[in-house]
């Protein structure tokens, strides 16, 4: 069965060493929490901020080895006034046999506050 894993993050500059350092930093964090493998995942997809213009998050999936037939597309997200800058996202399609409730979202840093119900559970 698919799954889809959510994860975020924030940087505090839109510069590319900072967003790939934080989107991989996400990703695993999200990989190991799910205990998920590379052939497990369908597909990544990632949106930022319309303020982080640096670089392609997806380089950060991409250049992880073992990891570059993972299909991975970055886009941004819709400019909500209000919402949270600097902030990356990532929902990982993954086959796995957990159930909704077993999957682990990981929110870190500032977008912590976007899903502060799934911020702290670790199962």
């Amino acid at each position: 069965m698919v799954r889809g894993i959510r994860g975020a993050t924030t940087v505090e500059q839109n510069e590319e060493a900072e967003i790939l350092h934080a989107t991989r930093e996400l990703f695993d964090s999200i990989i190991e929490e799910n205990g998920v493998l590379a052939d497990d995942i369908a597909s990544v997809l990632i949106t930022v901020t319309t303020d982080l213009t640096a670089a392609f998050p997806a380089k950060a999936i991409r250049t992880k080895p073992g990891w570059e037939y993972v299909p991975v597309m970055c886009t941004m997200e819709i400019p909500v006034p209000g919402g949270l800058a600097n902030c990356i996202r990532l929902l990982v399609h993954a086959n796995t046999e957990k159930t909704q409730r077993e999957i682990v979202h990981v929110f870190q840093k500032e977008a912590q506050r976007l899903r502060p119900d799934l911020a702290h559970v670790r199962k």
